[in-house]
């Protein structure tokens, strides 16, 4: 599992697999973010399995699919509430992290 930290309380990564969750716990995460919509690729967990492992390991869990190249207003306004709201650090993912690191780019921006 690959994670680029993008801010001191943000970092990103590829898509994750529901055994993943309990070393992200483990380095200290407290909340994650899945911004890969559901069968995007073959054979992909869905949010929801990785949504109950984020709750059997005591982490908080957002859904803010987003399709490439498509992100809009809601998309922004969603990852801005958890960046405002979430305890961190958080973890975000989609296929490569590029997305999530698009997104968190921008929610910033907005709440600038």
């Amino acid at each position: 599992m690959s994670i680029t930290k993008i801010s001191d309380d943000f970092f990103v990564g590829g898509q994750i697999a529901p055994s993943d969750v309990a070393a992200l716990a483990k380095e200290g995460f407290r909340t994650i973010v899945c911004n890969r919509p559901d069968n995007e690729q073959f054979g992909q967990p869905s949010a929801d399995t990785v949504s109950q492992s984020a709750t059997e390991a005591g982490l908080a869990f957002h859904y803010i699919p987003v399709v490439p190249g498509q992100s809009g207003q809601a998309e922004v306004e969603a990852m801005a509430d958890v960046l405002r709201s979430a305890e961190g650090p958080i973890f975000a993912y989609c296929r490569s992290g590029a997305r999530s690191a698009g997104l968190f780019q921008t929610a910033r921006a907005a709440t600038a």
